[in-house]
């Protein structure tokens, strides 16, 4: 495996990453783009792991979270190996700030991502996409 420096983190990372997001999912998109169950996510992450990948990529999103449960569940006992990433942004219950990228739900986001991954830190936390909401914050505190 190769492996390369994470920008200027000093980190080194596997040219490839094991993506996450067809871990779990019962239902509508995420049965179609996966539905992994656990047994088959424990084997494919320790595969990986011991192919020499060390980056794990997940998302608070696929498949409502339970992509970081597995994820989370498959890395015990190896957490030290990985450097692991997750992302914030997408909705994830029904109130106005369970989704965007404010401080609010980043900081809750978080916390959540850090209890369904089982672990006390992300190596990398991202922001999943773009929040048109960031730049029309007049328009939604009228509604």
């Amino acid at each position: 495996m190769k492996y390369r420096l994470l920008a200027d983190t000093g980190v080194f990372v596997s040219e490839l990453c094991l993506g996450a997001m067809t871990f779990g999912g019962k239902g509508g998109m995420w049965e179609m783009i996966g539905g992994m169950p656990q047994t088959a996510v424990n084997k494919l992450v320790h595969r990986a792991l011991d192919g020499g990948i060390n980056f794990i990529d997940t998302a608070d999103v696929y498949a409502t979270g339970e992509s970081e449960v597995m994820t989370g569940k498959a890395l015990k006992g190896r957490r030290q190996d990985v450097v692991l990433a997750t992302k914030v942004r997408g909705r994830m219950g029904p109130g106005h700030n369970d989704v965007g990228l404010s401080r609010l739900h980043i900081m809750q986001g978080i916390e959540a991502s850090l209890k369904r991954l089982g672990t006390d830190y992300i190596d990398l936390y991202q922001i999943h996409r773009s929040d048109t909401h960031q730049h029309r914050g007049h328009l939604a505190r009228t509604r």
